[in-house]
């Protein structure tokens, strides 16, 4: 890992006391790459990482340190700007289900050059060092995008969480491009404990950019950031907000590529389990997955509201297909919390509640398997239908916000209604593997939701740019 490099060499010198001295370890990064082409594997991306032909590296020791080459990085160390600017140019490579459950088999071993693996490893052994090539590639390319991203996106780009943000994701970067070209299960190892790193440290990401949008709310309610305003319901111009609105879009489908990416590489680790390969579960239950996080969901609920409904489940409960169970329940309990907060306040005079229904759809030719979510809890009026899918927009009050807690992504401490990103996150995890998910409203008596799962896994990642 760079820092531990650092220290290795520097004992004496503590990291990150101060600007200055991220400054040093950024600089340090990037002579130390130049001085070390070894390190720098680069290769523009070819249309699948598992293609045949022999790919030349670009390395980076001709940049010149210009601090006013590029405009996006303008705000970061100039070593570090050019390091951006490179690997930013280069092509995203976009995985499917199909990929990762294949490359997980070990089924693109033979895709490889006789040299690239060691012929007397494990299969298990290779198929690890292969993935874990293979990311030591694609991450930092994707991470430089998002960086170049948080540092052009105006207003949003100010607010104090944004900043953490951008600070993890630069670390990141440069701790990936320390790691050299992996061939042995030792240096596989070393890489693995270096992503595991980084995956934990950005646990919180999602948070902290929510955070980030509502500090450009609390920010626009003081009048501190001039020419958008709110009305009388302190809900801003949804239109002048559209530039936020769209890179939070792209910074979300992008950290669930990434984290996709490195969760599945680490679940291949672990300890087999029966029918997952890496986190796929090759059997994955609609119908259980909706059973837990109905409990949850209702467990949120009654801590909220003293009270929830019950949850009916019907249709083919007995269907099973390939999918990340993590992944579906965050969706499954998002919509199930929203069904269970509006339900509870809709009838809030009424001791026993209305039911939420949940319907589970499939049939051997049909494209998609399809979950419908049905309340009574008085629906959404036609003039907000569009708004809940913006990263900007919550009917939680300001109290709530303020005093949300929750640290991790998938926080049970977090309040039945908070931050505002639950719906359109949700649709970005629906949309990752080639879903849909859909509202459609009746005011005054209820919600029917839509999820559509691609039962196939071939669609490949929207790859934001």
């Amino acid at each position: 890992m760079l820092c531990s490099y650092w220290q290795r060499i520097h004992p004496e010198t503590p990291l990150f006391r101060s600007f200055s001295s991220f400054n040093m370890l950024a600089r340090f990064a990037f002579e130390n790459l130049k001085r070390r082409p070894s390190l720098l594997g680069v290769r523009r991306r070819p249309r699948s990482l598992f293609d045949n032909a022999q790919q030349q590296p670009r390395h980076l020791s001709s940049l010149r340190q210009s601090e006013t080459d590029n405009e996006a990085c303008d705000e970061l160390p100039s070593y570090v700007a050019e390091l951006v600017k490179e690997y930013a140019s280069m092509d995203q490579t976009p995985f499917s289900l199909q990929m990762l459950m294949r490359s997980g088999r070990g089924e693109y071993l033979s895709h490889q050059t006789p040299t690239s693996l060691t012929a007397d490893l494990a299969t298990d052994e290779q198929i690890l060092i292969q993935v874990a090539s293979l990311l030591r590639e694609e991450i930092p390319i994707r991470l430089a995008y998002r960086i170049q991203d948080l540092d052009q996106i105006p207003i949003l780009r100010d607010m104090e969480a944004v900043q953490r943000v951008k600070k993890i994701y630069i670390d990141s970067l440069l701790a990936l491009l320390n790691i050299p070209s992996i061939s042995s299960k030792r240096e596989e190892e070393n890489f693995a404990f270096i992503l595991e790193d980084l995956y934990a440290k950005h646990s919180g990401v999602l948070v902290q950019m929510a955070r980030g949008a509502y500090q450009l709310r609390a920010a626009v309610r003081k009048g501190e950031i001039k020419g958008i305003l709110e009305n009388e319901d302190s809900e801003l111009e949804f239109e002048r907000m559209h530039l936020c609105h769209n890179f939070l879009d792209r910074f979300y489908t992008s950290r669930i590529g990434i984290r996709v990416l490195a969760g599945q590489y680490l679940a291949l680790r672990g300890e087999a389990t029966s029918n997952y390969i890496g986190m796929i579960h090759l059997n994955t239950s609609p119908s259980a997955i909706v059973r837990k996080a109905a409990d949850d969901a209702r467990m949120m609920c009654i801590r909220q509201y003293d009270n929830a409904p019950r949850v009916d489940i019907i249709g083919q409960l007995d269907l099973t297909f390939p999918y990340i169970p993590t992944y579906l329940h965050y969706i499954l309990l998002e919509l199930l919390k929203n069904a269970m907060r509006a339900t509870a306040e809709r009838h809030s005079d009424r001791g026993l509640l209305p039911p939420v229904t949940v319907v589970i759809a499939d049939g051997k030719d049909n494209e998609d398997v399809v979950i419908k979510i049905m309340d009574e809890g008085g629906g959404i009026p036609r003039s907000q239908v569009n708004k809940i899918w913006s990263y900007l927009f919550t009917t939680a009050d300001a109290a709530v916000q303020d005093g949300f807690i929750g640290e991790l992504d998938h926080d049970d401490k977090a309040p039945i209604a908070g931050l505002g990103y639950g719906l359109p996150i949700s649709r970005s995890y629906v949309r990752y593997f080639g879903g849909e998910l859909d509202l459609m409203s009746m005011e005054g008596y209820g919600t029917d939701a839509f999820i559509h799962l691609k039962r196939l896994g071939d669609s490949k990642e929207p790859l934001p740019v």
